[in-house]
């Protein structure tokens, strides 16, 4: 459902801030960079404080940058695996943020140790599962399975955030976290399993 999604924002929704770049011949990597630095000051100036609905929607206006950034890289032709690298990089620096700025704020106006510390999960769980697919592929194998991808991650997280803040409703936080705790962890799980399958397959033909 994501990508179809995805897929519209991208081609019909940003299409004309996509072209508009690509005439002002901004680089895409210079967009995934401003995107990010949007995504963490979005997340550390507004949560922390209890901002919780100024942060999502100022949160929301920079990440379209990872749809964006992408799209012009295809209209220029200038897909390369700096960029690759460069923006799954700054992904986790966007991520790391999102829920640094939740963990300050449990630990602020939130007040709550419980969720400080599930928040404090998702963000170590969120950077495994990046991770165990990159070393996966590394290695040779792959790992692109599992129920929590990182779009699902934010997207879920950004609305309930949202939401909370509209109704002052922390509560929709508290669901989300638990959701993307057992999520994330069994996402490690899968990705585990399915390269140990791997890895034991090749032994066994070696």
């Amino acid at each position: 459902m994501l990508d179809h999604i995805k897929g519209f924002v991208q081609g019909v929704v940003l299409a004309p801030i996509v072209r508009l770049f690509v005439a002002l011949r901004i680089s895409p990597d210079v967009v995934t960079l401003v995107g990010t630095l949007g995504v963490a000051v979005g997340a550390l100036a507004f949560y922390p404080r209890g901002e919780l609905l100024p942060g999502t929607v100022f949160i929301t206006c920079f990440v379209f940058s990872d749809l964006i950034d992408g799209a012009m890289a295809r209209m220029v032709g200038r897909s390369s695996k700096f960029g690759a690298f460069w923006d799954s990089t700054l992904d986790r620096i966007g991520d790391g943020a999102v829920f640094g700025g939740l963990a300050l704020y449990f630990a602020g106006p939130g007040d709550s140790d419980l969720y400080l510390a599930l928040t404090l999960w998702c963000v170590v769980m969120g950077a495994v599962t990046s991770y165990a697919r990159a070393r996966a592929e590394s290695l040779g194998f792959t790992a692109d399975v599992g129920i929590a991808e990182r779009a699902d991650r934010l997207v879920l997280i950004l609305v309930m955030t949202g939401f909370a803040g509209i109704f002052s409703l922390d509560l929709l936080i508290y669901i989300a976290l638990w959701i993307l705790a057992v999520a994330s962890t069994i996402t490690v799980g899968q990705r585990v399993w399915t390269v140990r399958r791997q890895a034991l397959a090749e032994e066994a033909a070696a």
